[in-house]
């Protein structure tokens, strides 16, 4: 027989013998399998769906808003060097009055053309037909919407459109890549039951709004070669007479920018979790190939001595690891797809794509499966050229002893602890082996850190509400005006019923500048002694807005490279062209978006018009809250509302739903990393000791005080494992917040007790179970065999 063949089998009954170990390695590999593919695969199916969608829509790559610009400037607009396509268009809020829904829900009408498909932002038409010209009562409605509401074709709503009220005709569901992620005014999560997209025939909407002959709305896309910010500048100058808001790229526009947040979140995951499991699997590869190389050093001799070569040795062994990582990769793998077709599904319900397949392409695999086996190999290494580099002669001898200091015992120099005898044997074990204490521990406590990576996101989230809801916007509802008004108007809002507190804000589109840095943003103003809705502080303390400056969110000064006491250009995108230099006051706490915050008496000042308010924030008696709705919806001043304890609601929903499937995966994981290093240490110990601890049995101990020896030496590196888990997991945390960071959300890091306290408990129970099974196969200890091993 020749030489492979033996080795062949003497390899099948390694993994005979070891195969519960080989089990549980290949369960942590596949961790690292499954994670690496959901994520890998998950951002690819977003990234490829969103691509095709929008170019199947024609997307557009720069939008633009203004007050009311003529037809004329279509021409002039289209010239701009690197432009493909213009799409003007007439789009306005709108309060849709729902039969059977209480609470006002929100819109946006947006025109599209009388004859032929938009040029720019095209429909993707789910059911129905589009609507008939000449039929001024017809539209079709987003899919998300339609949903929420169980509408189809045929059915029928009110809207306000202008201040009148139309009854409205469906004839048709329809999908916009505008609203991939159709989010509404002043919520932070999707509500597809309170904020909808009407498309109508650009004729009826000219009619409505007075708009013949103009438009208020332009998207463009252009060429490959086209220099974004140049067509950008352009735009702007041809608007600004015309009430120009500022011009912006796909990468800020609302939909597109939520859809790439959760991109950089997926990315963050393959970045971060994977690493982990792999780093485990290394280790545990380590620990199982160092101690069979152990028990085989005569084998390996005897091998060596009939002429087999190292590389035949080596790559043996490398055999064996590569066995292991086969089974895991294959578990993984299929894990990795159940759970992606899972996470497909979770994202279909979110994001209002035609179609979101989870990403199967053979690459995925054997990338996830080439960087598994790497870590194996390399955790086998050293391992490995141990055997390697043994020459025969010392392979067959017996190793050393091992030589134990006393460090327990005082008559010798040493210290005396209250520990009994089986203890300190323990305690000797650790010390005999540092490093593999060392690693044992950092292994066991990665599960820990794991666990407080993912549940750190509740504690952030329920900071973030507190935050955002409760001391910063108190309001019950946000009113957002169809057009800025005189400050009177504060008046009649405090006149609606049961509203008990009015408050007016200000919002005004403005460009920020420093040097070649700039941002273009909403400057939100209020009176100096507003308590509704309340600008904090980096100590989330309530600020007073001071009569001139202005005030910057955290990271909005960061994007500007500006400080306390810098001056900040400010240009009002309201068809002056005012550059004005401003100092910034102070910066502000915010975790979402971009804020800049202003006095009334400020911004009044520096805008040059007098005062102005574009909407209110309101306390309102719970009692009369219907009849607030009712006289809403038969308001045409008031174009959005939006209510904030259904938003707060909603988005708590939204982020437990998420983060509940999150938990339930990692709390899984964890508990399998806790068994793979337990269970593998604990079987490793008992093969290395099972002669001792058999002789303890022989000379009379019971099976418990056998246990014990193993046990505490479990116990100790479990409990060091903790401390170490919680700053693991906290540096872990910070990489995750920081990942996820972007213009949309900031997740700061908060980390309760509680967390630290959880994540422990669960890997205590996780080793419990791991140490229960091994104290079952020191029970079953056959004396007699063990006793006759040689050492």
């Amino acid at each position: 027989m020749n030489a492979l063949s033996m080795l062949d089998r003497k390899l099948v009954r390694d993994l005979a013998r070891l195969w519960a170990q080989s089990l549980a390695v290949a369960l942590v590999m596949a961790c690292g399998v499954m994670t690496l593919i959901l994520a890998l695969g998950a951002t690819r199916a977003l990234d490829d769906t969103r691509a095709a969608f929008y170019d199947r829509t024609r997307f557009g790559d720069v939008f633009a808003r203004a007050t009311r610009a003529p037809e004329s400037v279509k021409t002039a607009i289209a010239a701009i060097n690197g432009v493909s396509a213009v799409e003007t268009r007439i789009v306005n809020p709108v309060i849709i009055d729902i039969t059977g829904m209480a609470e006002p829900a929100t819109g946006m009408v947006i025109s599209i053309p009388d004859h032929g498909e938009p040029a720019v932002n095209r429909l993707y038409l789910r059911s129905g037909r589009l609507p008939e010209l000449g039929r001024d009562n017809e539209a079709v409605i987003i899919e998300a919407f339609a949903e929420a509401h169980g509408f189809r074709p045929g059915d029928s709503f009110d809207v306000l459109i202008n201040g009148r009220q139309r009854h409205l005709s469906i004839t048709g569901i329809t999908l916009s890549p505008e609203y991939v992620y159709a989010i509404g005014p002043g919520d932070m999560v999707p509500d597809q039951k309170r904020f909808g997209v009407i498309h109508m025939h650009r004729s009826v909407l000219e009619g409505a709004y007075d708009m013949k002959g103009a438009f208020n709305d332009v998207s463009l896309t252009l060429s490959h070669n086209a220099d974004q910010k140049d067509v950008i500048s352009q735009l702007d100058t041809i608007l600004e007479p015309h009430g120009g808001t500022g011009a912006y790229g796909r990468v800020d526009h609302m939909s597109d920018a939520f859809l790439e947040s959760e991109l950089t979140q997926l990315k963050a995951m393959a970045q971060i979790i994977p690493p982990i499991f792999l780093f485990i699997a290394a280790f545990l590869v380590n620990m199982i190939l160092s101690r069979l190389i152990a028990l085989e050093r005569e084998q390996i001799g005897l091998l060596k001595a009939v002429g087999y070569f190292n590389r035949d040795i080596a790559w043996h062994y490398a055999k064996l690891t590569l066995v292991i990582s086969i089974v895991g990769v294959a578990i993984g793998a299929i894990a990795g797809t159940r759970l992606g077709h899972g996470m497909a599904s979770l994202y279909g319900e979110f994001y209002s794509f035609p179609f979101l397949v989870f990403s199967r392409e053979p690459d995925l695999y054997v990338i996830s499966a080439l960087v598994t086996f790497a870590a194996a190999l390399v955790g086998a290494a050293n391992a490995i050229m141990g055997a390697v580099r043994l020459p025969p002669a010392v392979a067959m001898r017996p190793p050393a002893p091992t030589r134990y200091r006393n460090l327990f015992n005082s008559s010798a120099g040493g210290f005396r602890l209250p520990f009994s005898q089986l203890t300190v044997m323990a305690l000797r074990h650790l010390l005999r082996w540092p490093l593999r204490t060392a690693l044992t521990t950092l292994g066991t406590a990665l599960p820990v850190a794991l666990l407080i990576t993912s549940l750190f996101a509740f504690d952030s989230i329920e900071h973030m509400i507190d935050t955002i809801w409760f001391r910063a916007d108190r309001q019950d509802a946000t009113l957002t005006f169809a057009a800025d008004r005189s400050e009177d108007a504060i008046r009649d809002v405090s006149r609606l019923p049961g509203v008990i507190a009015a408050e007016p804000f200000r919002a005004e589109a403005a460009t920020l500048r420093n040097g070649y840095r700039s941002r273009n943003i909403q400057i939100i103003a209020s009176k100096p002694e507003t308590d509704i809705s309340r600008v904090l502080d980096r100590a989330f303390a309530p600020i007073k807005l001071p009569p001139s400056g202005i005030l910057l969110s955290e990271r909005l000064a960061e994007h500007l490279d500006l400080a306390t006491g810098d001056q900040v250009e400010v240009e009002l995108n309201d068809g002056q062209g005012r550059k004005v230099m401003v100092p910034l006051i102070g910066v502000t706490n915010s975790y979402v978006g971009l804020n800049a915050n202003m006095s009334h008496e400020a911004l009044n000042r520096l805008s040059g018009q007098g005062g102005r308010i574009s909407g209110a924030r309101v306390l309102v008696d719970e009692s009369r809250i219907d009849d607030l709705y009712a006289e809403i919806k038969q308001t045409p001043a008031i174009a959005s509302v939006a209510l904030q304890g259904i938003s707060r609601q909603r988005f708590r929903a939204v982020i437990e739903e998420n983060i509940g499937i999150s938990i339930t995966i990692y709390v899984s994981l964890a508990v399998i990393i806790t068994f793979g290093v337990i269970y593998n240490s604990a079987r490793i110990q008992l093969s290395e000791r099972a002669r001792e601890l058999a002789s303890l049995r022989v000379f009379g101990f019971t099976s418990r005080e056998v246990s014990s020896v193993l046990l505490t030496e479990l116990g100790v590196m479990v409990i060091l494992a903790q401390p170490l888990g919680w700053l693991i997991g906290r540096s872990f945390s910070l990489l995750v917040a920081k990942g996820f960071e972007s213009d949309l959300f900031r997740i700061p890091l908060i980390i309760n007790m509680s967390t630290y306290a959880m994540s422990s408990l669960i890997v205590l129970g996780g080793a419990l179970v791991s140490a229960l099974i091994v104290r079952r196969r020191i029970d079953r200890l056959d004396l007699i065999r063990v006793l006759k091993t040689r050492d």
